[in-house]
């Protein structure tokens, strides 16, 4: 009897002992299993009461169970402990030094689109704006497109409405200009146009910049000089540029103008298609017709316009081959601007 006592009384205080020197729930996880597990010593103990005589049993049980609920709210309590020790060890420690938060950038057509505007403003051009959903009229027919004009194929429209669309261009700012400013303007119209392209050089969604200018004596001369100094300001100073001949409902004459390809220098490469030349913009003499929808007086005055994408303009710049990159959003890509 006294044996067994004793062997309980051992085996309880090696179980405190190590419960009290564990340091990490896996270690208590060990200790459990050796003194509480269904293999561990405190069963082994319990079984062996079968052993004595009956009298003596309920004293050495009362011995049993009490140590066994010794060991059991010690490694409990233990358990918590270095759970709550664990906790506060990886807690986040507020003396450290904070992360400054990743500061962005103004995006790459942004970035395009005011270089661009500040240029003409430097040119002593007016920024004007106006609506993205727009009327048959303004989009078309107050710009020379009859209802059944070929050239109304050229845009590729999303309608929104009966005679609402998304404007094609924003050619539409300069009537509505036109409409409440007697001559001179002279003005560019920033903005976002749409029409049903998509492909590695066109998106459903892009930028425009156009502008116009109506004044007296206003010659193509005029207009060349413009456009020169706005490429040698956005380029390089020794950009040339060369002028078509194209066709556009609301100039007449109308050219496409081209500049030195970028790459090369006008040498011709791969970009330029060996030519030696890259398309920019679209421009011309406003055609007299259009002052007839704004009340101008087209004996006293004359004026150009010139339209460009700043999609174009800021692939052409920086050497892009896709006007995805433009739109994806990828970090890799915009960190470069």
């Amino acid at each position: 009897m006294s044996d067994l006592l004793e062997t309980i009384e051992e085996t309880r205080q090696k179980a405190l002992k190590a419960i009290e020197q564990a340091s990490t729930p896996s270690e208590l996880e060990q200790i459990r299993i050796e003194f509480l597990g269904t293999k561990g010593r405190m069963l082994e103990l319990t079984r062996s009461l079968g052993t004595l005589p009956k009298e003596l049993r309920p004293k050495a049980g009362q011995a049993a169970n009490k140590a066994q609920n010794e060991i059991t709210k010690a490694h409990r309590e233990a358990l918590v402990a270095v759970k709550k020790s664990e906790a506060i060890a990886n807690r986040l420690d507020v003396t450290l030094p904070g992360r400054r938060p990743a500061v962005g950038h103004t995006h790459l057509l942004n970035q395009t689109l005011t270089e661009i505007c500040q240029i003409f403003e430097h040119l002593g051009f007016s920024i004007v704006e106006g609506p993205e959903v727009e009327t048959d009229y303004y989009n078309f027919e107050a710009l020379n497109f009859p209802a059944d004009h070929p050239s109304r194929d050229m845009q590729e429209t999303l309608f929104v409405g009966d005679k609402l669309l998304l404007r094609t261009h924003t050619s539409p700012v300069q009537i509505r200009t036109m409409e409440k400013s007697p001559p001179p303007v002279w003005v560019v119209a920033p903005g976002k146009t749409y029409r049903r392209d998509d492909d590695v050089t066109h998106s459903p969604m892009f930028h425009q910049v156009e502008g116009l200018v109506v004044d007296k004596g206003i010659t193509m001369s005029d207009l060349k000089g413009v456009l020169s100094a706005f490429a040698a300001h956005f380029f390089s100073p020794n950009t040339k540029i060369r002028l078509r001949p194209s066709f556009f409902p609301f100039t007449e004459p109308s050219a496409e103008v081209d500049i030195a390809c970028v790459l090369c220098g006008g040498k011709g490469c791969r970009l330029c298609k060996s030519s030696g030349w890259l398309e920019l913009l679209g421009s011309g003499m406003v055609d007299p017709a259009l002052y007839d929808f704004v009340g101008y007086d087209p004996e006293k005055i004359s004026g150009f316009a010139f339209g460009m994408g700043v999609d174009r303009a800021a692939m052409l710049k920086y050497g892009l081959s896709n006007i995805r990159h433009l739109y994806e959003g990828d970090l890799r890509f915009l960190r470069q601007f």
